[in-house]
């Protein structure tokens, strides 16, 4: 009963401290911790140790695993250079360089044990480092580089603590050293690999969703396990697994069972997280107090601590600067054709949040090593202190570099043209079917589908104040679905439905209801809106054509004619012609494309500079 107790009593703390940070805007880790630390000193919180087995077995392959799952395979290739440099490189340079410092600090410990602490406290942590890195909005490229790197990052220290104990007792070489990182991360990578294979084989013969949720939830214990049990990486079998089953789902998995494995992960993903942050800080009381009872004095401790503290931040910013400059020399980015800043390169160094690992790996540490209490401080200093130094400052210094945060706008414009591209597809797919229609089954699928690109073209923004159609469609049905669902509510409680029934009717609703497309706020913007530059290759006619000023008082001319009105205008770039958008009634700007066969319209709203090729289907 008390365990039960207590698991329910953090939970609540969990649940009431993320909403608090969402309301102050504070990301709720940084919270966490602290209210851990308080909560370890107020008299009758239970103490809770955090075991090395808890952790690396218990909590680390399913935060591993949502992590992965989510994961674009396609941009991980396209950043491995640098996150294999961050999560090996780093990793190791860190190592070394935290090991010669403590060394040199406290010489009474050995080298075996201070490169330990040097593996322990190298990995950042990726869940402090996304939280705030998507609340402050930095750059997509920033996230799945510190994502990546955290991936991987783990397995590295692991191996790395792992041989540093080793070598306390007994000799080792660097010829051993790499060779033990070799088989630990090949057979993680073999043991990922092959578990995807079967989970693969056996997704495709499974369409029931419990069944496959099932399948989910062993998928990284079982990766782990495996992996540990042939001495091979568990962090890196768990990874692998998830990346490539995460990359494949959309054709292993039924719909229904890829929405609700989204759902379960993303649920377990935010209880682990946030309890393990909030077990970090319970740990604080008993750390001072053991401590208290070494041999070493507060003022050595505090110096080691410290520039433990500062060594692991500054050499993070010295690699990620030297890796740059030195190994990777970066090349315009495939999608903006914009060469990454400096600004992102010091946020990338700054973003060296450290998390549960560190302070689970610590315990790994023997317990006959010498100062080993002071050692499991250094590692929660370093955990505490970035968490909090670096947590609270990186968006401070996001505003100071003016990195451009993700642009709805840009979303949007890429969203749409997905969207059309899908629908062209498709719509050329219904041409090859036989079908006997008398029914106009046919024009009702084309009436929807056009109906859902309307609502993503007008994501881009129209007149400010005025309800777009989509935005009436669904605030209109929902009031409906409302009202009917809270009938079909009142029909239930009278018993005269079967339940079965009625749960029947409630679930179509509910589904019908999550697939109204609910327009967002839109962003204000200080840069214009565009996606990449076409090439030749994809659209002549777009990379022949360039934006034009256009005049915020225009207005389509066949609509005051025709007594229609517009959502928005588009001018067309081969003789300056404005006509109405496809979300308008008359769709005069297809009209005039199909009258004219000019290719490439520009938006004339205010604001937005991009241009759509009716030919191919593109905009840029």
């Amino acid at each position: 009963m008390e365990i039960a107790l207590l698991l329910i009593a953090l939970a609540l703390t969990v649940l009431v401290v993320t909403a608090v940070a969402d309301r102050i805007e504070v990301p709720a880790p940084l919270v966490l911790v602290v209210v851990g630390v308080a909560g370890s000193y107020v008299p009758g919180v239970p103490e809770i140790t955090l075991s090395p087995e808890v952790v690396l077995v218990g909590l680390l392959p399913p935060l591993l695993y949502a992590a992965a799952i989510q994961t674009s395979l396609v941009d991980f290739n396209a950043n491995r250079r640098s996150i294999l440099l961050l999560s090996v490189g780093l990793v190791v340079f860190t190592t070394v360089g935290v090991g010669v410092l403590v060394h040199a600090l406290l010489p009474d410990i050995g080298w075996p044990a201070a490169l330990a602490i040097g593996a322990v406290v190298a990995p950042p942590d990726a869940v402090a480092a996304t939280a705030v890195g998507r609340r402050i909005g930095l750059p997509r490229r920033i996230v799945t580089i510190l994502e990546g790197e955290s991936l991987f990052n783990d397995a590295t220290a692991l191996v790395s603590l792992r041989t540093a104990i080793a070598a306390g007792g007994a000799g080792i070489t660097a010829v051993g050293v790499g060779l033990d990182f070799a088989l630990a991360a090949g057979g993680g990578v073999a043991v990922g690999a092959l578990l995807y294979l079967v989970i693969g084989w056996v997704r495709r013969r499974v369409e029931d969703p419990l069944t496959d949720t099932a399948i989910s939830l062993v998928t990284p214990f079982t990766a782990y396990v495996l992996a540990e049990e042939i001495q091979a990486s568990g962090v890196i079998a768990v990874v692998v697994a998830g990346l490539l089953l995460g990359h494949r789902s959309p054709v292993l998995q039924t719909a229904s069972s890829r929405i609700a494995e989204r759902m379960n992960w993303r649920t377990i993903a935010f209880v682990l997280e946030n309890v393990v942050f909030l077990l970090i800080g319970l740990q604080a009381a008993r750390l001072v107090e053991d401590v208290g009872r070494g041999g070493v004095g507060w003022g050595r401790v505090l110096l080691v601590c410290g520039a433990t503290l500062v060594a692991v931040i500054v050499l993070r910013v010295v690699w990620v600067f030297g890796a740059r400059y030195v190994l990777l020399r970066p090349s315009d980015d495939g999608a903006t054709r914009v060469k990454p800043s400096w600004q992102n390169t010091l946020l990338v160094g700054w973003a060296g949040m450290r998390g549960v690992v560190t302070l689970a790996a610590a315990f790994v540490i023997p317990s006959d090593v010498e100062h080993r209490e002071v050692l499991l401080m250094v590692a929660f200093t370093v955990v505490a202190g970035t968490l909090l130094l670096q947590g609270l400052t990186l968006p401070w210094l996001a505003r100071r570099l003016r990195v451009r945060a993700p642009d709805p706008m840009d979303d949007a414009l890429a969203r749409a043209t997905l969207l059309q591209q899908a629908s062209k597809a498709g719509f050329a797919a219904l041409e090859e079917q036989e079908y006997d229609d008398p029914h106009g089954v046919v024009e009702l699928i084309r009436q929807r589908v056009d109906q859902r690109n309307f609502a993503a073209w007008e994501r881009l923004g129209t007149t400010p104040g005025l309800e777009t159609p989509s935005e009436l469609y669904a605030r209109v049905r929902l009031a409906m679905i409302d009202a009917e669902r809270e009938r079909v509510l009142e029909i239930r409680s009278s018993g005269r439905v079967d339940s079965v029934v009625v749960a029947e009717v409630l679930a179509m609703l509910d589904v019908e209801e999550s697939l109204i497309d609910r327009v967002l706020p839109q962003h204000e913007q200080d840069e214009p809106v565009g996606l990449r530059a076409a090439t030749r290759d994809e659209c002549e006619h777009l990379t022949a054509t360039s934006v034009v000023e256009t005049s915020d008082a225009g207005v389509c001319v066949d609509c005051l004619e025709a007594g229609t009105s517009w959502v928005a205008l588009r001018q067309c770039l081969a003789c300056g012609h404005l006509a109405c958008c496809d979300s308008s009634p008359a769709q005069h700007a297809s009209a005039h494309f199909r009258d004219t066969g000019h290719p490439v319209m520009q938006s004339a709203e205010p604001g937005e500079h991009w241009r759509w090729c009716f030919v191919h289907h593109l905009a840029t």
